[in-house]
């Protein structure tokens, strides 16, 4: 992977090293071997289908629109029904990005509520190599039918998270950000997700 930046003046660009003019430079090194590559976790949602979707930043689980998706999560013996806007699953690479957001919006919420003072800064920092993945529950909402308890975790090779569907229409799974290439995720669909078995290799 070569990450390219469209428009430095506007893009901050962790991840993306490079401009369109450095290309034709970048790829004869990486054909020379004369580039550093680094290894990325991947992530990895295995439908009971048989579909499988990969993300190298990042899995959205939810609704197609803006209504509320539904479903049943389960890490370990512990599951639970919710309601929320979706869940984002992201690897190390991605914790850049979708992660640092979540993490952001948390930790300012919790300091403005907080009757003790400010809590330590909740700034991502992970290694893009590191053998797990953490999901973040969108605004979960707790109710008769919904609960709000598994919201933010590690997910292990050895302790996958499985999500049910409990949504008739318009639930899916897409990676990276690309809305347009989905997997459908609807009533009866369970993803089971976890550390992909291949990795990613990012020039830098």
């Amino acid at each position: 992977m070569i990450g390219v930046n469209p428009d430095p003046k506007r893009w901050e660009g962790v991840l993306l090293p490079f401009q369109v003019s450095d290309l034709k430079l970048i790829i004869l090194d990486v054909f020379n071997k004369k580039r550093k590559v680094k290894e990325v976790t991947m992530a990895k949602a295995t439908l009971n289908d048989g579909q499988v979707i990969y993300g190298v930043n990042d899995l959205f689980i939810g609704q197609k629109t803006h209504i509320s998706a539904r479903y049943q999560l389960q890490q370990g013996k512990t599951k639970e029904q919710q309601s929320s806007s979706g869940i984002i699953i992201s690897t190390g690479l991605g914790s850049t990005g979708w992660l640092r957001s979540v993490l952001s919006g948390a930790y300012n919420i919790v300091n403005s509520v907080s009757k003790n003072g400010m809590i330590s800064n909740m700034e991502p920092k992970v290694d893009w190599s590191v053998e797990h993945l953490y999901y973040s529950v969108r605004e979960p909402f707790p109710s008769r039918n919904s609960e709000a308890n598994l919201v933010f975790g590690k997910i292990l090779k050895t302790v996958p998270l499985k999500i049910l569907s409990s949504m008739p229409e318009n639930g899916v799974i897409f990676s990276d950000g690309i809305e347009s290439d989905f997997l459908q995720f609807n009533s009866g669909i369970e993803a089971t997700v976890t550390v992909a078995e291949k990795k990613g290799h990012l020039v830098i």
